[in-house]
């Protein structure tokens, strides 16, 4: 009785004999994603190998399909704010900042000066939650997974924070356009100070563990290098750009909200390698405890929404009480807030660089042309610079020192 399946007996039938040439003697045409556990995410590389050597690389985006700069075309300028959230997915407070500075700067409307000093904070807790993520998959990808753990773990206290501020763990949408969803509560800013207080410790078991490890060192150590003088011809911004020696952050550089009235340091080094980008991100954490600090001695009291009736959303319970509140609400919502004929480009310093919004504006309530900078699109097209002539094996370390998210990247 025959046992086999159809299916193995078919292939049997048929003449399988594959010649394959010898890749240690032939280029080699490797694709890598857009399902790589070492991606981080959909992106595809095309690689070409002379045996284990990479001779070039090809990046390809886009198969997230998300068009989001077309979808804001078609929406309010307040009903575009969740899909910045979903942009950088492991910043979205971060993300909500620099959409409302740039539409507040084309409608010209000024907040109080209460929400300035919650939009730093937030901003700045955006960064050390990104940057925990980075950190861990990147150890990760060179086996050292304790450290991811060790990462997920203060992300969580992080995220415990933010859903005692915004209401939800990760898709915020926190921000308005001229001022905030809420203001801080009591809990949340003791919550947060036990973090600021626990976190150093944290951050120095890290460096422990990984600084003087020699498998890590090896793995990072003068891999992915780029030069100053390439990062700025590419466009590089943020931690990439640090770590090749060039010290600009729009936070000092060109200063929004209230970063010019706190103190702290652009950490710089001047490798330009996988190693640096680590150090950057690391020290960038502890740049954003010591502004988080300064934030909480010196927020004032006052309202976190501009008195703009017209253009500022009202509070839930003004809504429920007062019809003139109510047709202010319905009209913001349905028909939008009418910016003046115009353009803008604003722009802050996110956790992976220069994350920026230009909008046109016909003076409807919805953008004519609206644009992302995205710092992730920026940094991917450095690949093909940081991995030729280094081993395969080197891929997912010089990817995961980039950190990038292709959810900026698939605009």
């Amino acid at each position: 009785m025959n046992t086999k399946s159809k299916i193995l007996q078919a292939l049997e039938n048929q003449d399988v004999s594959v010649y394959f040439d010898d890749p240690l003697e032939n280029d080699m045409i490797l694709n890598m994603g857009p399902q790589h556990p070492a991606t981080h995410g959909v992106l595809r590389l095309l690689i070409r190998l002379n045996g284990e050597t990479i001779l070039g690389t090809v990046p390809e985006v886009g198969y997230l399909h998300r068009g989001y700069e077309k979808l804001a075309e078609n929406m309010t300028y307040h009903e575009y704010i969740p899909h910045t959230d979903r942009l950088d997915y492991l910043s979205p407070l971060a993300n909500n900042v620099a959409y409302v500075l740039a539409v507040e700067k084309l409608a010209g409307i000024k907040v109080p000066r209460r929400a300035q000093f919650i939009r730093v904070i937030i901003a700045e807790m955006a960064r050390i939650m990104s940057h925990l993520v980075a950190m861990g998959s990147t150890a990760m990808d060179v086996g050292a997974l304790t450290v991811l753990l060790w990462g997920f773990r203060e992300r969580e206290k992080l995220q415990d924070i933010q859903d005692v501020f915004t209401g939800v763990r990760f898709t915020t949408s926190f921000t308005r356009i001229g001022g905030l969803a809420q203001d801080m509560s009591d809990e949340a800013i003791a919550m947060l100070k036990n973090f600021l207080d626990q976190f150093p410790e944290k951050i120095k078991d890290v460096e422990g563990l990984l600084f003087k490890n020699r498998i890590f060192i090896q793995r990072c150590e003068g891999v992915g290098v780029i030069s100053k003088h390439d990062a700025i011809a590419m466009g590089l911004t943020g931690p990439n750009l640090r770590a090749s020696g060039v010290a600009h952050d729009l936070r000092r550089d060109e200063p929004y909200l209230i970063y010019d009235e706190f103190d702290f340091d652009i950490p710089t080094y001047d490798d330009g390698d996988a190693i640096a980008r680590f150090y950057i991100r690391m020290e960038e954490m502890k740049q954003s405890v010591k502004i988080i600090r300064q934030a909480l001695e010196k927020i004032p009291k006052g309202p976190v929404n501009a008195a703009l009736p017209k253009k500022v959303l009202p509070s839930k319970e003004r809504i429920y009480g007062k019809m003139e509140e109510l047709i202010h609400d319905f009209m913001l919502i349905n028909f939008g807030i009418n910016p003046p004929v115009g353009e803008v480009y604003q722009a802050i310093e996110n956790s992976k660089g220069e994350l920026g919004f230009y909008i046109s504006s016909l003076g409807e309530g919805a953008p004519w042309r609206l644009k992302i900078h995205s710092p992730s699109f920026i940094n991917i097209q450095a690949l093909p610079v940081l991995l030729k002539g280094h081993l395969i094996s080197d891929v997912v370390a010089i990817i995961g020192s980039i950190d990038p998210v292709m959810g900026e990247a698939d605009k």
